[in-house]
């Protein structure tokens, strides 16, 4: 298999985790292919990380779809519950993990513009909804598993990608129970394996 890989992206550290976990992490090589290279638009008409191609040939993106796959590989425990109760609330999970990074990364990008009025409104409100699904996360702080599942996986990860590029925010400050979470997540040694770089 192959990934198109960056080691500053969450999603792909999700993924990679998710490999880790299911004991298939030595089953990957780097495609070598950015976002900005028109080779990964013609696998993956987003051009986005990651992309997995898969030995015969079959493309699957984005990281949802790739780790729903790869959590169908190796013989670890399964990521991914099965249909019930438990499942549907570790995809709420990922869903708001996801939601967090899909409102951080654009607002980086938006922060380094020149500022008008428009754009502080949209950082102001991109920000406003990761600091809600923080207070969320607070709120159930004490019923997440060490990664067990692909929820605690994703809210990791957008942690892990709040302390990487908005180390001044400090999400930590009123939200105890999830601090205290995260740190015992963030010594496993799948966290550790796969800190941002970049």
């Amino acid at each position: 298999m192959k990934l198109s890989y960056s080691g500053a992206s969450p999603y792909v550290r999700k993924a990679m985790i998710c490999a880790i976990l299911r004991g298939i992490d030595g089953q990957f090589t780097d495609l070598g292919l950015r976002t900005t290279n028109p080779a990964l638009a013609a696998l993956n008409p987003l051009a986005k990380i990651p992309t997995l191609v898969l030995d015969d040939g079959t493309v699957l993106y984005d990281s949802p779809v790739i780790c729903e796959y790869l959590d169908s590989l190796g013989t670890a425990p399964k990521l991914f519950p099965p249909p019930g109760p438990a499942r549907w609330k570790a995809l709420q999970l990922q869903a708001l993990g996801d939601g967090i990074l899909d409102a951080s990364q654009p607002r980086r990008r938006e922060i380094a513009l020149p500022q008008d009025e428009g754009r502080r409104e949209y950082i102001a409100t991109q920000r406003g909804k990761v600091e809600r699904a923080v207070e969320a996360l607070e709120a159930e702080a004490e019923q997440l598993g060490e990664l067990t599942t692909i929820g605690e996986i994703t809210i990791a990860c957008a942690l892990g990608y709040l302390d990487f590029r908005y180390p001044d925010e400090a999400w930590r400050e009123g939200h105890p129970k999830l601090a205290a979470w995260y740190a015992k997540v963030l010594a496993l040694p799948a966290m550790a394996k796969t800190m941002p770089v970049g």
